[in-house]
């Protein structure tokens, strides 16, 4: 026993308890000013511009913390829209004719995502779900889809939420311990492809292709390892965006274009990824 512990004082190491004495302090007017409070239990203090270096170190580690805890060693990444809706749901997003009759055409993406799912998510049950685990946006439209997918087949799967002002509300089908929210895009974005073996892009909008562009941009600079980047309806993705013409343009090599693999369901999508892993 140390001097302290002889005078009754003990010692503590733990922030937790540290939180605590500070809270039962006696109320005066000292205990009671922002300033007593400690810096890393002050909402205030810790939301200042001033601070945005420590949040986002912060919005870093959580998660992977949370994941290496897990024993989660890689992922499968799904993007797509949060707007299509499953096969005969609602198309809510759609704000004329035109695009509720594209949607409801579309919900066939939410299907394939959900199969594709379950087929990555059968997988990595034989890794004791460290493998191969399915992570979305935690969204609406695809990203339901894809943890749905793997919620039916009983597989844990990860959501990386963002506070936004529409649409972004974790589905249900997220494992309420692996559901994370952010509020930086950018460490987000890093949380997605930090143990990505494979990208499933399934048709979508603004965001998809951000996503979509960022992963090929690492994977071409030589900042990424060369993984399965699987776009989901060839149809759709050659209108959206013609990569012939870059080609041709010169904008981007004749060989970038081996970076994407155009496929049209889940089946050929998971052949895809087993051949380029060897699996058995």
């Amino acid at each position: 026993m140390n001097t302290d512990e002889k005078n009754g004082w003990t010692p503590f190491s733990h922030s937790t308890e540290a939180v605590r004495r500070v809270e039962t302090a006696p109320e005066t007017p000292q205990t009671q000013s922002d300033t007593y409070r400690l810096a890393f239990a002050d909402p205030e203090f810790m939301t200042r511009r001033d601070l945005r270096a420590v949040r986002l170190q912060l919005e870093l580690l959580k998660p992977e913390m949370a994941l290496t805890e897990r024993g989660i060693r890689s992922t499968v990444v799904l993007f797509g829209g949060a707007r299509i809706p499953e096969p005969g749901g609602e198309a809510w997003a759609a704000k004329n004719e035109v695009q509720k009759k594209n949607l409801e055409a579309n919900s066939r993406y939410y299907a394939e995502a959900r199969k594709f799912a379950q087929l990555c998510s059968v997988y990595s049950s034989t890794t004791y779900n460290r493998e191969f685990v399915v992570v979305t946006g935690g969204g609406p439209g695809v990203m339901e889809a894809g943890n749905r997918g793997a919620a039916d087949v009983g597989a844990p799967t990860i959501g990386l939420n963002i506070v936004l002002p529409h649409e972004q509300a974790p589905n249900e089908y997220v494992t309420p311990e692996l559901c994370f929210n952010f509020h930086y895009f950018a460490i987000r974005k890093m949380h997605f492809l930090m143990r990505a073996k494979a990208l499933a892009i399934f048709p979508g909008g603004f965001g998809t292709m951000d996503e979509t562009f960022e992963t090929l941009t690492l994977i071409q600079t030589g900042r990424m390892e060369r993984i399965p980047v699987l776009l989901f309806g060839r149809s759709f993705w050659e209108k959206a965006i013609n990569f012939e013409f870059l080609a041709e343009q010169g904008v981007i090599s004749p060989s970038d274009r081996e970076l994407i693999t155009f496929v049209d369901d889940a089946d050929e999508a998971w052949g895809v990824i087993k051949t380029f892993y060897e699996l058995a």
